[in-house]
């Protein structure tokens, strides 16, 4: 019963899960599809995502969630192809024609994240769209009550299981001090979309470039526009003040990615903006009534292209485990736990591999600290 001046209750749930990116969304596709009673909450606040490409993978994963038939869908556009000058000036071709998964996509992120919601709707899944997760607090009965906030309206919800799919924040768990945040490198993007491609510009490929204090990437998105992103070290002068003139002096320096956006106009000075996009993880991505999926448990560095085949698969597994430590079945969750840590393990490898291939710079800031192999020590928020 709700007291006076306490917020309306939203009733009951077996889960909640915070967030409705692609891992939240995947959750809560599997648990519903389970037959359980799973509200998914998505806050729609966060800064719109930059462009991201989805595998040709990721195919598998939305067949296995049931959603392939509608996700990705039409609006997106296709990568067949991606030219990396990385190591060496000479860019070689990495063409979709020899995946066995074909071509992957380029994303319209707001309108790939909503299908998912909608199939997690369609599975039966409550979605409260516009609606942010407060920090969750223990009922004497051993359920979360959990704060949930659309507007000028308050409500708590109750259920048995939480899943934090808050993104890189990863706001639920460190919250309630489940866990803490650790981090490799302070890896930015400084990124500016520009409108109004030519007609006559219909290079679908994805172009990496690699250069003495970062690395480029161009590709195509969706809305006829192009994307142009900046890879840097935070500490780099590039995204201090005057970051416009410096972004533009260090694009002016580049062989092919200034080639190919040559021909495209340039608003005014534009200024880039900034996102997070260092490697960081968890040290801990299942609790006592709660687990992390998404960028909350693992972020990646973009340069792997794993962050929504990544959200996909850990928002799947995620909900299996859930749903089978509900049935009875805790041990579950461990296997959660030694999967998100196979996946962390290998990405550590490759990530390293993929940096001590590029040697041309070797004394310079940027590639001197990516050819060390980084501990795993440091903790931040």
């Amino acid at each position: 019963m709700t007291g006076a001046g306490a917020p309306p209750d939203r009733g009951r749930h077996e889960v909640i899960v915070a967030g409705g990116g692609p891992a939240g969304a995947s959750a809560a596709i599997t648990l519903a599809r389970a037959g359980r009673s799973v509200l998914l909450a998505d806050a729609g606040s966060g800064p719109p995502a930059i462009g991201e490409a989805l595998p040709a993978a990721a195919g598998r994963l939305l067949v296995d969630l049931g959603v392939a038939e509608h996700v990705p869908g039409p609006g997106h556009l296709p990568c067949h192809a991606t030219l990396s000058a990385w190591g060496s000036a000479r860019p070689a071709t990495v063409s979709g024609i020899a995946d066995p998964y074909g071509s992957g996509r380029h994303l319209d992120r707001a309108l790939f994240d909503a299908r998912l919601r909608e199939g997690a709707r369609a599975a039966g899944a409550e979605v409260a769209e516009h609606t942010r997760v407060g920090v969750p607090s223990r009922r004497p009965d051993g359920r979360w009550s959990v704060p949930l906030h659309r507007g000028d309206r308050h409500e708590v919800a109750v259920c048995d299981r939480l899943v934090d799919a808050t993104g890189r924040r990863a706001a639920i768990a460190t919250g309630i001090g489940g866990a803490r945040r650790r981090t490799r490198d302070a890896l930015v993007a400084l990124h500016v979309t520009l409108p109004d491609v030519p007609v006559r510009y219909t290079d679908a490929s994805t172009l990496v470039e690699s250069a003495p204090d970062g690395w480029w990437y161009t590709a195509l998105v969706p809305g006829n526009r192009i994307l142009i992103v900046y890879f840097t070290d935070a500490d780099s002068p590039t995204h201090g003040p005057g970051r416009d003139v410096a972004f533009r002096a260090h694009l002016a320096e580049t062989t092919h990615t200034a080639a190919r956006v040559a021909a495209i106009p340039f608003p005014h000075d534009p200024a880039p903006r900034r996102a997070p996009a260092h490697s960081a993880h968890l040290d801990r991505v299942v609790g006592d009534g709660w687990i992390v999926v998404g960028d909350a448990a693992v972020a990646f560095d973009p340069l792997s292209s794993q962050g929504i085949l990544t959200a996909l698969y850990t928002g799947l597994t995620a909900g299996e485990a859930i749903d089978a430590s509900l049935a009875g079945h805790p041990g579950a969750l461990d296997a959660y736990h030694d999967r998100i840590t196979t996946v962390l393990d290998a990405y550590h490898r490759n990530h390293h591999d993929a940096y001590a291939a590029e040697q041309r710079w070797p004394d310079r800031p940027f590639w001197r600290r990516r050819h060390q192999r980084a501990p795993l020590s440091a903790i931040v928020d």
